[in-house]
């Protein structure tokens, strides 16, 4: 194994713990899958997000990665999947570049490959998730093909729908649809209305329920779960490179998002649920309350939540200033205790600075880190790390083979 080093630099004893303070602070448990050592001290450096919550180092797993492209973000991430998986725990991956099929492979499973019109399907609406994650799912599927918030009326037809969905042998958002634009007598009485005038009220929110069933996205999320599909391996991918530039994306992260929150209400193993691309996926309100809902459930559901950006800046940028999807993206920032940033560029370092209350010392380290090292902030404290690769894991980190086999 081999690890890249940072430029040393040269001064006397008595000022070493004021210009390096890495050197001079205090190191964490090695329990934990091993990311590589510490530059300033060798010490080997291991990260295990639920044991600094037992021992009381961070008060939320939440985390941040942001690094430009070619600096080794992607070896990062899925060397740490791929380490964590051997102890047991499960990972989701939400990856709209289609980078991480061979950590699938890796455990003996295949990303799963949402389009539409493809072959395979996620049931959103799956019998083991509960009835809370349902109404939720159905409600932020409305709201985004709506692009505005429901009104009482919308919201409690949704619900009903939800209802009478459940009832079935198998619920789907074909079902939803169908109770929407069909509703019950029994359920517009209970709203005050009649059948005919509730339909005509909230013909709007089966319309955009019916985007998902018979319209261009139909195929992927309107039907149970294909049979083969493996939501049982130790890392499941939701490969979506088909829709990344699709005005639908939010619509299937929100409903991945409500599979993983329903499935695995808890899981005392711990669980890691990783969105990369994050600055684009954070793009309205409906998604941004999912993932805000994520961040303030993850000490109970035991989830360590994961956001992969290029930079800080990006997240701040995902809605207007001082919008609602602008004020939860950076309170996910300010709620993630976990922050890891490898190089960045002068330019964006005083919106990192700001965002993140970088010391003078970090901050001048974060803008000369060579590719594979990464200044961790965990808790208070501070460590640069160089981040080490085995043999073994080279093939699974790989992602510039398609430039080099062009290579003359």
């Amino acid at each position: 194994m081999s690890a890249p080093h940072v430029p040393a630099r040269t001064l006397t004893t008595a000022h070493l713990s004021a210009a390096h303070p890495f050197f001079a602070g205090r190191t964490l448990d090695r329990a934990g899958p091993l990311i590589g050592r510490e530059i300033t001290t060798g010490r080997a450096f291991a990260v295990d997000p639920w044991r600094l919550y037992a021992d009381g180092h961070i008060t939320n797993p939440g985390t941040v990665i942001a690094g430009q492209v070619g600096l080794g973000k992607s070896a990062l991430v899925k060397t740490y999947l791929a380490r964590h998986a051997i102890l047991g725990r499960r990972s989701v991956v939400i990856d709209p570049k289609g980078e991480y099929g061979a950590l699938a492979a890796w455990f003996g499973s295949a990303a799963i490959c949402l389009r539409p019109g493809g072959q395979t399907r996620l049931n959103p609406l799956d019998p083991t998730i509960g009835a809370d994650a349902r109404v939720a799912l159905v409600a932020a599927v409305v709201e985004l093909g709506l692009e505005r918030r429901l009104d009482p009326l919308e919201r409690a037809a949704c619900e009903r729908a939800c209802v009478v969905v459940s009832t079935g042998s198998t619920g789907t958002l074909t079902a939803v649809y169908d109770a929407l634009r069909r509703p019950a007598p029994d359920d517009a009485h209970r709203l005050g209305t009649t059948p005919d005038r509730l339909a005509e009220e909230t013909r709007a929110c089966a319309l955009a329920v019916r985007r998902l069933c018979e319209g261009e996205l139909a195929g992927m999320l309107d039907t149970p779960t294909t049979p083969d599909v493996r939501l049982d391996a130790p890392v499941v991918v939701f490969d979506l490179q088909a829709l990344r530039n699709s005005a639908a994306l939010g619509i299937v992260i929100a409903c991945i998002a409500a599979w993983h929150e329903g499935r695995h209400p808890r899981d005392h193993a711990g669980r890691i649920f990783v969105v990369d691309e994050a600055w684009a996926l954070i793009a309205t309100s409906a998604t941004a309350e999912f993932f805000q809902r994520s961040w303030k459930l993850a000490r109970a559901s035991g989830v360590q939540n994961i956001l992969i950006v290029h930079r800080v800046s990006d997240l701040r940028a995902a809605g207007d200033a001082g919008s609602r999807v602008a004020q939860i993206a950076e309170g996910l920032v300010s709620e993630s205790e976990i922050c890891v940033l490898l190089r960045q560029a002068h330019a964006d370092l005083p919106t990192t600075r700001e965002r993140l209350g970088l010391t003078d010392a970090e901050s001048e380290i974060v803008t000369r880190l060579p590719r594979g090292c990464a200044l961790w902030r965990i808790g208070d404290r501070s460590f640069v790390v160089a981040h080490v690769v085995s043999d073994a894991e080279r093939a699974l980190i790989d992602t510039d083979h398609a430039m080099r086999a062009a290579r003359p």
